[in-house]
């Protein structure tokens, strides 16, 4: 039978549903799937390998987060042929996370779901970028040339990556991207619990992806941003980022037909805050004022006080402006509680993943949140000053009820996601 497009009807405004999180996949350098990366994260694995998949000897940084992607994707996807072949390194990264995500939730065996429109939102920044680059570098060499290029056009597009995600689930409703920078990834999964929150969906996929690419890794290096180094978050002599690629994706439902229908909850979506820091376009205001304005909003949104987070995945790039802006808003939000608030920063371990960032330290969080244990940044040699917080550096066992997770980004764009136990 075709699908019913038939919009679901919106609830009264005075309803306010709860979010569960029934799904989650991840793929990035510690590994594919939710078993490779719960390793990494909890050991504080650092996986930067050499850069393979383009040139970088006229960098000055030549290791990433680089994912060993396998040759096929796994079983149970209802992708076509045709797609299969046309899937590029970013679209297979998202669905690789996508069908990891989609498999946990069990929503393969509800026999109504093609009646549903499921809502996808979905985060990026680069995206595909690397059919741009292979676009551009074919028409220098072959101006005259047109065969191929309008499949490297269209697959350039984040609709069509996404597109692919939607096949291969086999999802239909409407699709929202957020290309709202470092950011969009936690923006995507604080719209898409927003939507299922007010009645509009009782389902939603959501997440984040970014692929690695020569153009962003070039630009990034040129703005001395990259660590020549290692990535060192919150440490007292950090040196800059290292960049990453990878996805994670989130399915979401209300949590009252999770449990009608037994689905094994992994945790809920609480709260969610985001605002804007009008003070530079890739400079944080020094005292933190947007990130703690985020994290203020999504508290209130959760019904929760600082003093009752045990854990913050903080932004945490390693680049000397963003971990002391962070690590003062962290201090002003926090207050007198500030020392017993354990914070870390994944970055150091997997690089930064951009548009992605946020989608996979919310995996992280989930991931942490399930084996009741702190991902370290390990990286730390001599944590700065800021740090009057509990900067967790070694591998830690831990009661995590409500954890939250910061996601900032260029243009002044700041996210805060919070994952509470059910």
């Amino acid at each position: 039978m075709p699908p019913d497009h038939t919009p679901i009807a919106a609830a009264p405004s005075t309803t306010r549903y709860r979010v569960a999180v029934t799904g989650v996949g991840v793929v990035t350098s510690l590994g594919l799937g939710r078993e490779a990366n719960a390793e990494g994260f909890r050991s504080g694995r650092i996986a930067l390998p050499e850069v393979t998949l383009f040139d970088t000897s006229r960098q000055r940084v030549h290791r990433a987060g680089q994912v060993e992607l396998p040759a096929r994707l796994p079983a149970g996807h209802r992708l076509s042929a045709a797609s299969v072949r046309r899937l590029d390194r970013a679209s297979s990264l998202l669905v690789q996370a996508g069908l990891e995500a989609w498999q946990q939730a069990g929503w393969d065996q509800l026999a109504d779901l093609w009646r549903e429109s499921i809502p996808i939102v979905i985060g990026t920044s680069a995206g595909a970028m690397q059919l741009g680059e292979r676009y551009f570098e074919s028409k220098q060499q072959r101006p005259a040339a047109r065969g191929g290029l309008p499949t490297l056009a269209i697959g350039y597009l984040p609709p069509q990556q996404i597109r692919y995600l939607a096949e291969a689930i086999d999802v239909q409703g409407p699709v929202q991207i957020i290309a709202n920078a470092c950011a969009s990834g936690a923006n995507a999964i604080g719209h898409a619990a927003r939507q299922i929150r007010r009645g509009r969906a009782t389902r939603a996929v959501c997440g984040g992806y970014d692929a690695l690419c020569r153009m962003v890794f070039a630009g990034f290096d040129s703005l001395q941003a990259l660590s020549t180094t290692q990535p060192r978050p919150f440490d007292a002599d950090r040196d800059g980022l290292a960049l990453g690629e990878g996805a994670a994706v989130l399915m979401l439902e209300r949590l009252d037909h999770a449990l009608e229908r037994g689905a094994s909850i992994l945790a809920e979506v609480s709260g969610y805050g985001a605002a804007t820091d009008l003070h530079h376009l890739t400079q944080p205001h020094p005292d933190g004022d947007a990130a703690l304005a985020s994290m203020t909003a999504a508290c209130r949104d959760a019904g929760l006080a600082p003093g009752d987070i045990d854990y913050i995945n903080s932004h945490g790039t390693g680049t000397p402006l963003n971990d002391a802006a962070e690590g003062r808003a962290i201090q002003r939000w926090a207050g007198d509680g500030v020392a017993d608030l354990m914070v870390s920063s994944t970055k150091g371990a997997t690089g930064h993943l951009l548009g992605g960032a946020g989608a996979v330290e919310a995996a992280a969080c989930l991931l942490a949140m399930q084996g009741q244990w702190v991902p370290p940044t390990a990286s730390v040699r001599t944590p700065d000053p800021v740090c009057t917080f509990d900067l967790v550096r070694q591998p830690r066992a831990a009661r995590l009820h409500h954890v939250l997770t910061n996601s900032f980004g260029f243009g002044g764009a700041n996210a805060t996601v919070i994952f509470s136990r059910i």
